[in-house]
């Protein structure tokens, strides 16, 4: 046994040896294992492991009869063997044997029973025994089983092929086996089988699960190989809510339990099952009890398939299980072949009194198990008339593994015996490798019409049929072909009924999928289970585990599936922010042309030589200058209007004050001066306040020119200025590249200048009263200074408000206006209303030097002064002319 140690251990191999010779030495004779087998002689013998009886109760190895799985299968292998010796192209000239053995549902039992099978290799010492005569004793030598047929089960089929491999002659094709680990060539090296292998039949479970939409399930197992390997969900990226087993010795109660553990996780309502007939009967009928009938949603293995055993009075609770089968076809020579079967003429088959019992409910002797009360069978009973019949669903694939036993042989004798017809002496000396060569290496047309080929592991190809038992009110309940899966699925959802009257696909999952912009926080160790948290603000979901930041400039669509760009604004013509501005900026205008004009047109009357002309045009450029800059803060920024912004910005407001505090500094000059002396102040000439107005506007242009060196106009796009916590608000301002306080800066000079006029204004607040527009320049300047302290507060305070681009602009621009307003109508209108309406009032007066206007002048403010000593409270003056400037 050279091989033998891959397998087992020296210690472990001397001890199945010493077994195996005690069992040997306490049978005597192979009817020891198996009292109750059928032999079939032929020239070469074939082995049958078939499960004829259910399992035993504790105490007995077997219990009762299985009619389909048992008897349906077994019959198949007496069926394929008439239809190969009756075949003369298949293995001419020879006859196939058989010698079927009854598993019992049992993996122990099956090991004792195959230890039939290799019998015949073990030579027993014989010298020591002699018979009464003292002659030797004469041995019936057993029949030699070149390969076998079997087992159902996968862990009678597994602790078969141990004992097989053991002894390497005996080529094992199993027609029901599907646990994965068999296909490890290694361990099983002489073990093939005409079924797919469970990792197949979980792959199509998989793909089933997934097409559902679900993937939150529960797994059910028989104790054993079969169900506990069959599933493999490491693998799958299913999440396995609960896993459970079913114990070999189960009560009722287990069945209760695994319903009870169930019902903890409600949403996983998908239950695969990977168990037999009986323990599938024992979910059931335990869902049942539970009154869970129609929420669990059933996904039946091979071991369901399309079988009414499992679900016998329990169709209702069956009702939606989507179950899957190996393609198989119904094999209709056997089925007038079985329902030919009478006592008569199938007495080979040691179990078919029984069955005949169990099936048409009497009986047939004294020492039958059925109870006295049933009726006696008379013989004359027929299957499918007298009885129900159905063909058992694993028929084909036990005559194609046959089949494929008769195919190796076939090629076999072929190759070796090419002179003989029959069996030649190089076939009995090949070997159960030899044979297991030809068996992997045989490729044929099955019963159903399929092709049965192996691959290096003795797998044959998946190929299944779904099935989903539905219940219909014209056929009545049954199972209903929906689909198939032959390396990929195909499934048909239109075909599909759901329990408890369900429309749509009912769900098994154990979160409900998140909505747009949703992220998944998983749960730790349970991928298909998750939290859902929303991506907020400015937050968009990359993918579905994530949320990230957008960049600075984008802000999510509306399902937060990406990012897209801000949408940008400026403050637009129409806008009402912009149209008060607009609509006093160009009254203002129209009125300075109006008084520029006029002033022009009367150029040379005493009234406008007298306000000083060319200071008056000065200031008048200025004040239109301020209401220019209207347009440039409303229009569209660019290079060029950020230019003139900064330009213009403080240019108006600086050549308005700048000309106002020249008059208001001439005229103090004067006065201060006139108390004092006669002779006239310095630069009071109109050459020279041009000079001083034009060095103080200098200023500012160079403040501006430096400005534009350290840091070149351009434009921007402020993104925080109105990003909101809404980001469907959130707005980019497209505007010039110009703080708060460098604006400031900007008019901070005129502001200066403004202030130093206000405190000339007010030291000549005791000039005459229509002495050179000394009270006028006065309440202009008042009033600019309120409008001005009005401003600051309201531009600063909205520099955090999402309207700053609106309010501050605004601000801005009505405060020029208003102060161009306040300095054109209080300094300029008067003047204008009595060139147009008072012509009359505009004629040349009496000149005087300089002289007698400061003595003048001098004497009615002393007078002023002295008011109150008055009878009527009144100081009068007839101060009423102008003086020339160029007089002395």
């Amino acid at each position: 046994l050279p091989q033998s140690r891959n397998m087992l251990r020296p210690p472990q191999l001397l001890r199945f040896l010493w077994l195996l010779q005690a069992l040997l030495d306490l049978a005597g004779s192979q009817e020891i294992y198996a009292p109750h087998s059928i032999r079939v002689e032929g020239d070469v013998t074939l082995g049958g492991l078939f499960p004829v009886h259910a399992r035993g109760v504790p105490g007995m190895p077997c219990g009762d009869i299985k009619k389909e799985n048992g008897i349906h299968r077994l019959e198949a292998m007496m069926y394929a063997l008439d239809q190969i010796n009756g075949d003369d192209e298949l293995l001419p000239n020879v006859t196939l044997g058989a010698r079927v053995l009854d598993t019992c549902s049992r993996d122990t039992y099956a090991l004792e029973q195959s230890l039939t099978f290799v019998q015949a290799l073990i030579q027993k010492d014989t010298s020591d025994v002699r018979c009464t005569n003292g002659e030797p004793p004469v041995f019936v030598k057993p029949e030699k089983v070149v390969g076998v047929v079997g087992a159902s089960a996968s862990s009678v089929s597994i602790m078969v092929a141990n004992i097989l491999r053991l002894f390497q002659v005996h080529p094992q094709i199993s027609y029901a086996s599907t646990a994965p680990e068999l296909s490890d060539d290694r361990r099983y090296d002489f073990f093939s089988r005409v079924v797919p292998p469970d990792s197949f039949q979980a792959q199509a479970m998989v793909d089933i699960v997934k097409a559902m939409g679900w993937n939150y399930v529960s797994t059910v197992a028989s104790e054993g190989s079969y169900g506990e390997k069959g599933w493999t969900p490491s693998c799958s990226g299913i999440c396995i809510a609960q896993s459970l087993k079913i114990p070999h010795d189960h009560k009722p109660s287990d069945f209760d339990k695994i319903i009870r553990l169930l019902l903890e996780t409600r949403y996983a309502r998908a239950v695969i099952l990977f168990a037999s007939d009986e323990d599938i009967r024992g979910v059931l009928n335990a869902s049942k009890r539970a009154d869970q009938v129609g929420h669990f949603l059933w996904i039946g293995s091979d071991s369901w398939g399309a079988k009414n055993s499992p679900i016998y009075q329990l169709e209702e609770a069956a009702v939606g299980a989507i179950t899957i089968l190996p393609k198989r076809a119904t094999i209709s020579g056997f089925d007038a072949y079985f329902t030919s079967r009478t006592l008569e003429n199938n007495r080979r088959n040691v179990w078919f009194a029984e069955y005949w019992e169990e099936n048409f409910n009497c009986k047939l002797m004294s020492s039958s198990k059925k109870d006295d009360s049933s009726r006696k069978c008379t013989g004359q009973e027929r299957i499918g008339i007298d009885s129900k019949y159905e063909q058992e669903g694993k028929v084909q694939f036990v005559i194609d593994a046959v089949y494929a036993m008769a195919h190796a042989l076939h090629n076999m004798q072929r190759d070796l015996c090419p002179e003989n017809s029959g069996i030649c002496p190089e076939m009995d000396l090949a070997g159960g490798k030899k044979l297991l060569k030809y068996i992997r290496s045989v490729s044929f047309n099955g019963s159903a019409g399929t092709s049965v080929t192996f691959n290096r592991n003795g797998d044959a190809p998946g190929r299944y049929d779904l099935f989903q038992y539905q219940w219909n009110n014209i056929s009545g309940p049954g199972y209903r072909v929906i689909g198939q899966w032959t390396e990929t699925l195909q499934l048909n959802m239109e075909d599909m009924q759901w329990p408890r009257g369900e429309q749509d696909v009912p769900t098994s999952v154990c979160s409900l999928p998140c909505k747009a912009g949703e992220r998944k926080k998983v749960v730790k160790g349970m991928p298909c289970c998750w939290h859902c948290e929303p991506c907020d603000g400015y937050q968009y979901q990359p993918d579905e585990f994530n949320c990230k930041l957008c960049s600075y400039n984008m802000r999510p669509s509306t399902n937060r599936s990406s990012c897209q760009p801000i949408p940008i604004i400026k403050l637009e013509w129409h806008s009402p922010w912009a149209v008060i501005p607009v609509f006093l900026a160009m009254l203002g205008i129209v009125a300075t042309i109006f008084v520029m004009a006029t002033f022009v047109r009367y150029n040379d009357t005493p009234i406008v030589r007298a306000s000083g002309r060319e200071l008056s045009y000065v200031l008048l450029t200025g004040i239109f200058l301020c209401y220019i800059i209207t347009f440039l803060m409303i229009a569209k920024p660019d290079v060029g209007v950020c230019s003139f912004r900064r330009i213009f910005l403080g240019l108006g407001m600086c050549i308005s004050y700048a000309a106002l505090l020249t008059k208001t500094n001439r005229i103090y000059r004067i006065f201060e001066q006139g108390k004092k002396s006669v002779t006239a102040p310095r630069l009071i000439s109109p050459t020279s306040q041009l000079a001083i107005t034009s060095s103080l506007i200098s200023v500012q242009l160079l403040g501006v020119l430096v400005w534009f060196s350290v840091d070149p106009p351009n434009t921007i796009v402020d993104y925080d200025e109105q990003k909101t916590i809404n980001p469907d608000l959130a707005r980019g301002v497209l505007k010039c590249d110009i703080t708060d306080l460098q604006i400031i800066c900007s008019l901070g000079y005129s502001i200066l200048l403004m202030v130093t006029c206000t405190v000339y204004a007010i030291k000549t607040r005791g000039v005459p009263e229509n002495f050179n527009e000394a009270k006028p320049i006065g309440f202009t300047m008042y009033t600019t200074c309120i409008v001005w302290l009005a401003f600051i507060p309201i531009f600063f305070g909205t520099a955090q408000s999402a309207e700053k681009l609106y309010i501050q602009t605004t601000t801005l621009t009505i405060s020029m206006n208003l102060s161009a307003s306040v300095a054109l109508g209080m300094l300029y209108m008067p003047k204008v209303y009595v060139i147009i309406f008072h012509p009359e009032l505009n004629v040349q007066k009496r000149k005087r030097s300089f002289k007698a206007v400061v003595t003048a002048a001098t004497m009615s403010t002393r007078l002023s002064h002295k008011a109150s000593d008055r009878p009527n409270g009144e100081a009068k003056t007839e101060l009423c002319e102008n003086v020339d400037p160029n007089s002395e």
